[in-house]
């Protein structure tokens, strides 16, 4: 088999990209033990518009109304953490009522909206406040039982996880964070990493899909606590696991934040799949853009995740020259990685082709 190093280099928007050989090495040893290569999705929520060449746009459903984002506190966010500042909310649709969220979503489904990102900023003790909102969300599913709805749990107690699971949500997400530095100087919060673990496993206690974020780089764009949340994540077994890696334009000039360093990023993704072998994981939308988008995303292929929000170029003819299957998937990632269908593990591989053959995807092309 030809070095996938030298594959690389034969791809125009990757030459004159720097990648580690040692660890584009043990990606491909890795991808020989393991066997067939799963299927790649290539995911294009619609909170953002999105083509490249290889993606144009009118495969990545690039409208707004297909996947809205709603935050219940609009741009607000008590913590106000070092790396976001509350930035991620304030491009979101705001509903700060229960009866806002039921008319924004009648809206957005007469728009052609097929699910929404649901989230909201935190109290000081990194706790959405959904309560007065479960009966109204609990009135979209019964009405409208097609519409997915991914929402960002925060900490949560064992109760609020079985009221989120009432309510009727399909995929609930969460930051998992492994560094108490991180947690008391990130995001000012008086939490242990128990809290998080604990949160983890209420979710996972639920009939929910529960698919958790680890943010690459939290600690001021170093790594620091993110092997002890992938041991987390490893004893609790959610249904995915979504990597992002942290944005520092957000970060203020006091307390800076470096750019995370591209080649320990592709190595945490080498430890992840080995630990979870049989969890669908991808790479969702939150990432430096340039060059080291370009890395990180080349790193995600090779590894063997099962999916790249917002793809950089040249990533599909990468998974191509790697003998990959590739699909768009106009769709947020946490609602994707939860299906059935992306469990690759646990079945055979005449079945596993049956199964991906038969979504409702766009292909692109088929090794």
């Amino acid at each position: 088999m030809r070095p996938w190093l030298e594959i690389t280099q034969e791809i125009e928007s990757l030459q004159g990209v720097e990648l580690d050989a040692d660890c584009v090495g043990e990606m491909q040893r890795q991808q020989q033990t393991r066997g067939i290569q799963p299927p790649i999705h290539f995911h294009t929520p619609s909170f953002k518009c999105y083509e490249t060449s290889e993606i144009p746009k009118q495969q990545s459903a690039c409208s707004k109304s297909t996947w809205p984002a709603i935050s219940i506190t609009g741009g607000d966010c008590k913590l106000a953490c070092d790396h976001c500042k509350a930035k991620i909310l304030e491009p979101m649709i705001a509903a700060r009522t229960p009866q806002a969220l039921w008319r924004e979503v009648q809206e957005q489904i007469a728009a052609g909206a097929q699910g929404m990102l649901l989230s909201g900023g935190s109290n000081q003790r990194n706790e959405v406040e959904y309560g007065p909102y479960y009966t109204t969300i609990r009135r979209i599913k019964e009405t409208f039982p097609t519409f997915k709805i991914a929402l960002h749990t925060a900490l949560v107690d064992f109760d609020t996880a079985r009221r989120m699971q009432d309510a009727g949500i399909d995929a609930a997400m969460m930051d998992v964070i492994g560094a108490q530095d991180t947690i008391t100087q990130v995001y000012h919060l008086k939490r242990n990493v128990d809290d998080f673990e604990r949160a983890l496993e209420y979710l996972v206690s639920t009939k929910m899909k529960v698919v958790p974020h680890i943010v690459l780089g939290l600690h001021y764009g170093h790594l620091l606590g993110e092997w002890n949340a992938l041991e987390m994540i490893q004893r609790h077994r959610p249904n995915a696991l979504v990597l992002v890696v942290v944005m520092p334009i957000y970060a203020s000039a006091q307390r800076p934040f470096i750019t995370p360093d591209a080649h320990a990023i592709g190595r945490f993704f080498l430890d992840a799949r080995a630990a979870l072998p049989e969890i669908p994981l991808l790479l969702g939308c939150a990432r430096p853009p340039g060059r080291v988008k370009t890395q990180i995303d080349a790193y995600a292929v090779m590894a063997g995740l099962n999916g790249i929000a917002h793809p950089a170029e040249g990533m599909v003819e990468l998974a191509q020259c790697l003998h990959r299957e590739t699909h768009v998937t106009p769709s947020c990632c946490s609602i994707a990685l939860g299906d059935e269908a992306l469990v690759w593990a646990q079945v055979d591989e005449r079945q596993q082709r049956q199964r991906f053959a038969s979504l409702n995807n766009i292909r692109i092309a088929v090794q």
